[in-house]
């Protein structure tokens, strides 16, 4: 099919109006595969990937603005060239009938707003967030690809004033009821959270509200912040303040596996609060047996299920503690596979989520690599084919540096879905669909066409193939949870209730 590009010398977008933009985009009839973004190296690598790199695209400096398009006819590629110019005119238009600002200054100056949100590229954020936290508004950073040493600084500053900064790299919060970025539509309850993970949060609190609970505050501090580099400054804050805070009556602690040191002085300062904690570390159960001594009010999990139901239940809510069991035939699936398919391949929106399923997989086996892992014989690197079990984030800082995130914009996962179902290896191949107010407003719809390719790939080849997907989200939610399963099982993939769930049923489809 013809490729056609356009490079806009000098202009910028932000990237949550690049990410809507690529959505609309991708919608278009006719429209085989999109790309719009800056001409950063990581935008460039991934428009090279899916095959659509040209000599004008390569020489696209990073201030330039890239439109990529492949479509059925020459005269279609030109057509929908022109309809990007016109939906980011019309998207800068909507923006303007709005309040809107030239700066940070003005809009803190006109406004009596006590947070910040700030999407732009990380080598800005940390002077945007720094300005903010000097006029005495909270912080709230979407913006990933900010260093270390600037996220340090900024929450010492934070904590001197007794504000928040809310990330680097935060991409959910509920704060008064409120969601923010990549957040769900949950009950209003009594169950609040400081979680260093946004799917992880995210699935926490769709959990909660499955169980029949509801969130009071869910505070992000950003995936980093119970490393050793930054001691669990804003998880310690958080938490405190959720003390402080009179709906809260129950607190859940969410974070992938943090420091070792950091998590002992976090357990610390929550064995003092004369409120029920659950503390979930997503695959970690080293700092159990010593904090659990004299701490009649810590609960302890390694999965967000779980950390879900303990919640709820010190909440006075009465929950199924048993486990889901499903009416899959998994003799059959097991029987139906090839010789070659031995493995789970999975591709995920939610870093969390794949993290949360990498130490399900690891408990049962040692044969699993991704890009999560942290020891480096587990480690699958960025642009390495899968082997093994092999589990890939998409939406990691790698993937995202000046392009759209996966829950907004697909298609790099699209792409990476495709090609594990080429591979004679695999066998199960696993999705998750994150809904909520920031996400593609029909993430399976946007994947459909994709996920038959890969039933296809896989025939082709003689080939079973078992694709098990989990839809975080609710009813409620924009997209509505019922109609993205409905979609699915509309397509054959078996679509569990949990990230749990879909670990432990992907284990009894493999062949043992």
């Amino acid at each position: 099919m013809p490729v056609q590009a356009k490079i806009l010398s000098g202009v910028y977008s932000d990237s949550m109006t690049l990410m809507a933009l690529s959505t609309k985009v991708n919608k278009l009839p006719g429209v085989e595969k999109a790309m719009i973004g800056m001409g950063t190296a990581m935008n460039k690598a991934v428009i090279s990937d899916v095959g659509l790199m040209s000599p004008e695209i390569e020489a696209a400096s990073t201030s330039d603005m890239i439109y990529v398009v492949e479509c059925e006819t020459e005269e279609m590629c030109a057509e929908v060239l022109a309809k990007i110019d016109e939906l980011r005119t019309a998207s800068v238009a909507d923006q303007n009938q709005e309040t809107s600002y030239r700066s940070l200054d003005k809009a803190i100056e006109d406004s009596d707003s006590n947070l910040v949100i700030i999407s732009v590229p990380g080598e800005y954020a940390a002077a945007e967030a720094r300005k903010a936290l000097n006029k005495d508004k909270n912080v709230m950073m979407f913006s990933d690809n900010v260093s270390v040493e600037d996220e340090l600084a900024l929450k010492q500053l934070a904590h001197e004033k007794g504000l928040l900064v809310m990330g680097p790299d935060c991409g959910t919060a509920i704060i008064n009821n409120v969601g923010l970025c990549f957040a769900n539509a949950i009950n209003e309850g009594s169950v609040g959270v400081v979680a260093a993970s946004g799917t992880g949060a995210q699935e926490l609190s769709v959990q909660v509200d499955a169980l029949g609970g509801g969130i009071s505050q869910l505070i992000g501090v950003g995936g980093r912040d119970l490393s050793e580099d930054i001691g669990g400054i804003m998880m310690i804050d958080g938490l405190k303040m959720l003390v402080q805070d009179d709906q809260t009556k129950v607190i859940v602690l969410v974070s992938k596996p943090p420091a070792e040191a950091v998590a002992v002085k976090v357990l610390e300062v929550a064995k003092g609060i004369d409120k029920p904690i659950v503390a979930c570390f997503i695959g970690d159960t080293s700092t159990e047996s010593d904090a659990t001594e004299n701490s009649a009010n810590l609960h302890f999990t390694n999965n967000t299920l779980e950390a879900a139901k303990k919640a709820v239940q010190a909440a006075g809510i009465s929950v199924d503690t048993d486990t889901k069991s499903y009416d899959f035939d998994y003799e059959k699936i097991n029987s139906s596979f090839a010789k070659t398919q031995k493995f789970i391949r999975g591709v995920f929106c939610g870093g969390t989520i794949c993290d949360e399923v990498f130490y399900i997989l690891k408990d049962a086996t040692d044969n699993v690599v991704s890009n999560v892992a942290k020891n480096a014989k587990d480690q699958l690197p960025v642009g390495a084919t899968s082997h093994d079990n092999a589990l890939l984030d998409m939406g990691s800082d790698e993937f995202t540096s000046g392009r759209p995130h996966p829950m907004i914009d697909p298609t790099a996962r699209n792409a990476r879905l495709i090609k594990e179902a080429q591979d004679p290896e695999t066998a199960v191949i696993l999705l998750d669909f994150v809904l909520g107010y920031g996400s593609n407003d029909d993430p399976v719809g946007a994947a459909t066409d994709s996920i038959q390719q890969a039933y296809e790939a896989a025939g082709n080849g003689k080939r079973s193939l078992q694709i098990v997907a989990y839809v975080l989200g609710t009813d409620r939610d924009p997209q509505g949870k019922r109609s993205q399963i409905s979609q699915l099982k509309d397509l054959g993939v078996h679509v569990v209730d949990s990230v749990v769930d879909m670990g432990n049923v992907a284990l009894k489809m493999i062949p043992q």
